[in-house]
C-alpha cells in the first residue's frame, strides 16, 4: 500500500530513521550508525552499522542492513537524518529507493548552507561525484518544519507522513530515537538535542 493510501485510510506507517553516531573526526576513521523502526511514533525494533568516515559505502551499509533481513517487509518508508553519514559518505538517494524498492527521505533540521557546504566537499577526494550523489537527490523542499529531499514519493505527502510520524519537535520519532540511542552507545549517555 502506497503512503497517500496509508494517510487517506489512518493506517499505521512503519518506518526505519538512520542517524550517525557521534564519530572523532580521523582519516580512515569510521562512524556507527542506527537504524531505528516505529509503527508510527512507537519504537519496534533496530539495526546497527557503521560507514566509512568521507567514504563511499553509505548507500550500500544502509542496503546490507534490510535487505533479506526480517524489518524490510514490513517498512513504508526510509529515512534518513541528512544526506550523509560520517561526514560526507553520501547517500545515492535515488539508488537506495530503487534497492529497496520503498520511498526514502532525507530530512534535515534546518535550511542546508549549500555555499558551505560545496566548499567542504572540495576539501575531500573526488569533491565532483559527491557533489553528483548531491544533486541526484534532487531539489530540497521547504513544508515547515520540515526541510527534505525525496524519491519514491510526493512532496506533499512526504510533507504530511513527516507529520504523522512525529510526536514532539520538528523531527520523526524515527530519527530522533536514531540521534539519542546512538549516542547513548557512543558515549554512554544521550546528549541534551534530538
Amino acid at each position: 500500500m502506497n503512503l497517500e493510501s496509508l494517510l487517506r485510510l489512518n493506517r499505521l506507517i512503519r518506518v526505519i530513521g538512520f542517524d550517525d553516531a557521534p564519530f572523532a573526526r580521523r582519516r580512515g576513521g569510521s562512524a556507527s550508525i542506527a537504524g531505528i523502526v516505529c509503527a508510527g511514533t512507537r519504537f519496534e525494533g533496530m539495526v546497527w552499522g557503521k560507514v566509512r568516515q568521507d567514504g563511499w559505502n553509505a548507500t550500500d551499509t544502509v542496503c546490507k542492513l534490510l535487505l533479506g533481513k526480517k524489518f524490510l517487509p514490513q517498512l513504508h518508508l526510509v529515512l534518513l537524518d541528512g544526506i550523509a553519514f560520517g561526514g560526507f559518505n553520501v547517500i545515492d538517494l535515488p539508488k537506495l529507493a530503487e534497492r529497496l524498492e520503498l520511498p526514502c527521505v532525507a530530512v534535515m533540521r534546518r535550511q542546508p548552507d549549500l555555499a558551505a557546504v560545496k566548499q567542504a566537499i572540495h576539501h575531500l577526494p573526488q569533491p565532483e561525484r559527491r557533489l553528483k550523489l548531491l544533486q541526484r537527490a534532487g531539489g530540497i523542499y521547504t513544508f515547515p518544519p520540515f526541510f527534505f529531499q525525496v524519491c519514491g514519493a510526493q512532496p506533499d505527502v512526504t510533507a504530511a507522513v513527516l507529520q504523522r510520524l512525529t510526536d514532539c519537535g520538528n523531527v520523526p520519532e524515527a530519527l530522533r530515537l536514531a540521534h539519542l540511542i546512538g549516542a547513548a552507545v557512543v558515549k554512554g549517555e544521550s546528549g541534551r538535542s534530538a
